[in-house]
């Protein structure tokens, strides 16, 4: 059984990334999800990878308390204002965190096929140690980290519906990850990832 206030420190090198696999209630990440769903301005973008443009394997949206513009992967994100839900999401991750945050990209990974490939959030636009709070909703997926200098080093967790990954210290900078494709018949998931802009 998972406990509201349960931390799991992972143990990796050169970062700092604790889990909290039921941040959220099952009853607050089922509410959270179905209003997230409908009320977020999905859309999808065209990404261009070794000089092949494609659609972007998962729909997304930029919100924030300002109008600072988020770049990544050749992509321009204009931000939405934070929605009430939305803020108080942030709310009570900075009340956990002792982090405030500005922004929020949020990803729809709508099946196993819509994934996220290796990459670390380390934009100029973050600063030199960002603090990324990843909360997820709906299906449960299986996350990868691998460090940067060292292939043997590797990280595996599954994000519960209603858990919170959050990432700091020089997380960024020395390790990669990813969301990776599955062929098991899954439902919807709905991440939400909180960041600070400058």
């Amino acid at each position: 059984m998972l406990f509201k206030d349960e931390t799991i420190p992972l143990n990796m090198k050169d970062a700092e990334v604790i889990y909290y696999p039921a941040f959220f209630s099952q009853t607050e990440a089922d509410q959270l999800y179905h209003v997230l769903l409908n009320a977020i301005a999905w859309q999808q973008d065209d990404i261009t990878i070794f000089g092949k443009t494609l659609p972007q394997p998962r729909l997304t949206a930029l919100y924030a308390n300002n109008d600072k513009p988020y770049t990544y992967s050749g992509i321009q994100m204009t931000p939405y204002m934070f929605s009430e839900t939305l803020s108080n999401i942030k709310s009570k991750i900075e009340i956990e965190t002792h982090h405030n945050f500005t922004s929020c990209l949020c990803n729809l990974y709508r099946d196993g096929q819509d994934s996220n490939g290796w990459h670390a959030d380390n934009e100029k636009e973050l600063g030199k140690y960002p603090v990324i709070a990843s909360v997820s909703f709906g299906a449960e997926r299986m996350f990868h980290f691998k460090h940067k200098e060292n292939a043997c080093l590797k990280q595996k967790i599954t994000l519960n519906h209603g858990s919170l990954l959050l990432m700091k210290g020089g997380t960024q900078e020395h390790w990669l990850h990813q969301l990776p494709k599955t062929q098991k018949k899954i439902g919807q998931r709905i991440n939400l990832t909180f960041r600070t802009i400058y």
